[in-house]
């Protein structure tokens, strides 16, 4: 008996799920499909069901985070895209340099997590990458209270300080210099937004 199309999704979504935390912890080129079906409790000849090969897959785990764990991540940051205003863009930043989310390999933001492989990738993935960075430069601005292109702008220089920010703190791990960057960064982000 077939399964059903529901089972099918969830199996994708486990799969997909499982590849995202691997690649935040190891990378792309270092996560076999045999390690991301392991750890998804699956066997390796499911994973052919769902994808042709493992930059789809990539592609997918990359493109899940927005409405999947960054969904999750903005609820306990207290971000509500749906009632913009600087309130909120406080909260964002506040969230995304924190040292909560520098600590959580696991639900970090592929922003954060994945640069370097996503510049060495395929251009579907480094989409899903831009479609991040697009949600985010939205929420800033939306958020903004001035409009135009002067709105724009500090959007832009808000979100490259904090995936900028997170990023150099990423690589000094367990480090003073870690806290102090991401901190820095948070502090001067948040000093933007009022000014």
């Amino acid at each position: 008996m077939p399964y059903s199309a529901e089972h099918k999704q969830q199996t994708r979504t486990k799969i997909v799920e499982s590849a995202r935390i691997l690649f935040n912890r190891h990378g792309f080129q270092d996560v076999t499909i045999d390690m991301v079906m392991e750890n998804a409790g699956l066997t390796r000849g499911g994973f052919y069901n769902h994808f042709k090969t493992k930059e789809q897959l990539h592609h997918a785990a990359v493109s899940s985070f927005l409405l999947g764990r960054g969904a999750e991540w903005r609820r306990d940051a207290g971000v509500d895209p749906s009632s913009p205003g600087e309130d909120m863009v406080r909260q964002m930043i506040s969230g995304y340099l924190s040292s909560k989310h520098l600590g959580d390999l696991d639900g970090q933001c592929p922003m954060i997590a994945l640069p370097s492989d996503i510049a060495r990738s395929n251009p579907q993935v480094q989409t899903s990458y831009l479609q991040l960075l697009e949600a985010m430069v939205g929420l800033f601005e939306n958020g903004i209270s001035e409009k135009g292109q002067e709105s724009r702008q500090r959007a832009l220089s808000l979100a490259a300080l904090c995936v900028g920010g997170m990023v150099i703190a990423k690589s000094l791990p367990d480090s003073e210099l870690a806290e102090e960057v991401r901190d820095a960064a948070q502090n001067f982000a948040l000093d933007q937004l009022a000014g």
